[in-house]
């Protein structure tokens, strides 16, 4: 019997390439493995090459270049995101929601901030992995700052 071939369906987690990412990383991933906060000349490059990545980002996106920080991926940003984010209005208020069927990585965050006295809201969902929007309504307060809810 032959077997069917299978059919990738987990792009949430991780996704391939664009081929012209590939061949633009290739030749610097063969070439430019330094630290770019060296002070050396081939982390000065480095450095410079990560600088203008950023500026190309933040002018496709509309931001400053000091906004984007690169990640190794979802679980580090989503900690910076929130934790950095609830860090920096604890003075505007403590209280976040997310739902109980979140991203781990989102779930540990809000854990964490629940331990240094924040208080988290954990919204459920129906059978069919939806929210109630009226629920989510009454739930935010004037110390409401983030509300994390992911989409697929």
């Amino acid at each position: 019997m032959k077997q069917a071939e299978s059919i990738y369906l987990d792009h949430a987690a991780a996704t391939y390439l664009l081929p012209e990412v590939q061949d633009h990383m290739a030749g610097w991933l063969k070439e430019q493995i330094v630290n770019p906060s060296s002070i050396h000349e081939k982390g000065r490059i480095t450095a410079a090459v990560l600088d203008k990545a950023r500026q190309e980002v933040a002018s496709i996106i509309a931001c400053k270049p000091s906004e984007i920080i690169f990640t190794s991926g979802g679980t580090e940003a989503n900690n910076l995101a929130i934790i950095g984010l609830a860090h920096s209005l604890k003075e505007q208020g403590q209280h976040l929601i997310t739902c109980r069927t979140e991203h781990p990585s989102v779930l540990e965050s809000c854990k964490q901030l629940e331990q240094e006295g924040y208080q988290v809201t954990y919204l459920e969902t129906d059978s069919q992995g939806q929210i109630d929007l009226d629920e989510l309504q009454a739930c935010i307060t004037d110390q409401t700052t983030l509300i994390s809810l992911m989409w697929v």
